[in-house]
């Protein structure tokens, strides 16, 4: 939203009258969120024009709040000297996803324009593993000492202060660089000018290592509620800062990633219309694929019981609800515990309690179920002959069925995703139409082995 703004340049009709001085006053005029919603709409050249009559810093905060395939595309519109100039004043970690999203022999080119300085932070944070936090963090935070007074850490603020990504946590740094505390701007500001910042330090603070995975991280920001967290080496040196900005890209990417694994796709790496046609059939092929691999298995589990339902052919009117029903639970219980295991609220260690609570869930949805079932046979047999002189038994067969199919779905669909946990795989690799298909294949022979039971000598 444009902060209420009524009036938005034309700013294709300014580029055309080169009318440059409107143009620059009219962008500068919005902030850095609004004035990149309106380029967006615009085409690169466009883009490239506003880019260069804009001063270099304000161009960087644009910059930053494009999408990256955007920022992709204006780079290839932008002179060596404009792409220089934005470069230079991006925010270091913001810098590092472009980068890392570009080819290997575009990335070199574009940390060649960098200045000396720039280029060491660069170097340094695509160093880092892939996703871990390394990329995500900033070398723009302030650091002070604990012998200082609090005039001494106003003093280093007024100075260096304007260029960093936050000052509401300032951070306390031995001789030697490692952290050893964090004290918040308000307990600076509040504190009397002659006291020490070793007044306020109670030495108990929250860390990430640059080596820990983002998604980790996420959860420690969560836990703790910060704004930003430090990141310190493995000697406890403090090198940077993570801000919680950063990890709200993470989780709308996690987020994604899982929600399109739930569905039964490989997750996709762009956005739905930048990823190619072949690509997303590939992606989408792989799984559809196992999973009809998997129903072929129905369909052995149906000839394995070709018998009776030569016998009593009643039986498969009623396939499909059953299956289904389990498949359905399955996927309700894999859908409710995969998301508990991002949020952290189960652990693997937890599985016999999560094992009692979906074995009562299952045995009570599946008595609803087969309650509905049995009432169904019952009072359809009323009306029509349609399931012969033995609907009573088959209404119980449809009753005990759906208790033990539905059971079993709830079982599948939350031990699945925790067992693939404790092995290193990702949970949301049981999608749910991965645990349906599963439940569908033993479902059946659930469903018959009931029915033997209760039919035996009456239709079987």
């Amino acid at each position: 939203m444009l902060s209420g703004r009524a009036f938005i340049p034309d700013i294709e009709e300014l580029i055309e009258r080169r009318d440059f001085k409107t143009l620059r006053e009219a962008m500068i005029e919005f902030g850095p969120v609004d004035a990149a919603a309106i380029l967006s709409n615009l085409p690169p050249e466009a883009k490239a024009v506003v880019f260069r009559v804009l001063p270099a810093s304000l161009s960087a905060d644009i910059f930053e709040y494009l999408p990256l395939e955007e920022q992709e595309e204006l780079l290839h519109s932008m002179g060596r000297t404009e792409v220089a100039a934005v470069l230079n004043e991006m925010a270091p970690d913001d810098r590092t996803a472009l980068l890392e999203e570009l080819p290997g022999s575009v990335t070199k080119h574009l940390v060649d324009l960098l200045t000396p300085e720039e280029r060491r932070v660069a170097t340094a944070l695509l160093g880092y593993p892939e996703s871990s936090v390394g990329r995500l963090m900033t070398p723009d935070y302030v650091a002070v000492h604990e012998d200082w007074t609090m005039s001494q850490v106003i003093d280093h603020l007024r100075r260096v202060g304007r260029d960093r990504e936050t000052i509401n946590v300032l951070y306390v740094i031995d001789e030697r660089g490692r952290l050893i505390d964090d004290v918040r701007l308000r307990e600076i500001v509040l504190a009397p000018a002659d006291a020490r910042v070793a007044d306020l330090m109670d030495r108990s603070f929250v860390s990430l290592r640059v080596t820990d995975d983002q998604e980790e991280a996420l959860r420690t920001f969560e836990r703790y509620d910060r704004v930003a967290l430090p990141v310190v080496d493995g000697q406890g040196v403090l090198v940077g800062i993570v801000t919680s900005d950063d990890f709200l890209d993470v989780a709308r990417e996690e987020a994604t990633e899982d929600i399109q694994k739930l569905g039964g796709l490989q997750a996709l790496e762009d956005p739905y219309l930048d990823t190619g046609f072949l690509p997303m059939v590939r992606k989408r092929g792989v799984w559809l694929s196992v999973l009809f691999i998997g129903e072929m298995l129905t369909a052995t589990a149906m000839g394995f019981f070709e018998h009776e339902i030569e016998r009593a052919v009643v039986l498969a009117l009623f396939i499909p609800l059953v299956i289904s029903s389990g498949g359905n639970s399955g996927s309700q219980a894999a859908s409710l515990i995969i998301r508990a295991l991002a949020l952290g609220e189960v652990t693997f260690r937890d599985w016999w309690r999560v094992m009692r609570r979906e074995v009562m869930a299952g045995v009570f949805l599946g008595t609803l179920l087969g309650l509905l079932g049995f009432l169904r046979i019952t009072v359809a047999a009323q009306f029509t002959d349609i399931y012969g002189a033995h609907y009573l038994y088959i209404g119980i067969t449809v009753f005990f069925a759906l208790i033990g199919v539905v059971t079993w779905g709830t079982i599948t669909g939350s031990m699945l995703p925790m067992l693939l946990k404790r092995i290193g795989l990702d949970p949301a690799v049981s999608s749910a139409p991965f645990v349906a298909t599963l439940v569908d294949v033993t479902g059946l022979i659930i469903y018959f082995s009931v029915a033997i039971l209760t039919l035996r000598k009456r239709l079987l």
